[in-house]
């Protein structure tokens, strides 16, 4: 019985070490909290994008990540161009295009709303991250 005592003892100190950091953190001002999304004109603006393509490329990877899209087509690209206030390149499939024969895109697997779509390729993901980073 002393033994079982001296358990519950011990981890009713731990519990109250526990609670005294959490809730002396409360009390500082710490506050645990969630990334919020960056917005595609933020995302946008934390690149280096010199060209229509690399804007093109941006967003798709943007559609990915940040949108949870698995693939994304011509509306979804014009869309995220409206949604960064950035006007969209005159010829969509050309900036498409461009990237696939650099290796950056690559055609999806199936259609997305009767439309062809496309997505990133490892390539393309590294080519955003490390190259065109501010």
């Amino acid at each position: 019985m002393n033994k079982m005592q001296d358990q519950i003892n011990i981890l009713e100190e731990r519990i109250k070490k526990l609670e005294d950091t959490l809730f002396s953190s409360a009390r500082e001002g710490a506050v645990i909290s969630k990334k919020k999304k960056s917005s595609a004109k933020e995302f946008l603006m934390t690149k280096e994008l010199k060209t229509e393509t690399q804007r093109v490329l941006a967003l798709g990877y943007f559609l990915e990540y940040m949108g949870g899209m698995e693939s994304f087509n011509v509306n979804d690209l014009e869309a995220a161009f409206r949604a960064a206030k950035e006007k969209p390149p005159q010829n969509m499939n050309d900036a498409v295009n461009k990237n696939i024969a650099r290796g950056f895109l690559m055609e999806a697997a199936g259609k997305k709303e009767a439309k062809k779509a496309w997505c990133l390729t490892a390539t393309g993901e590294k080519r955003l991250e490390d190259e065109l980073k501010k």
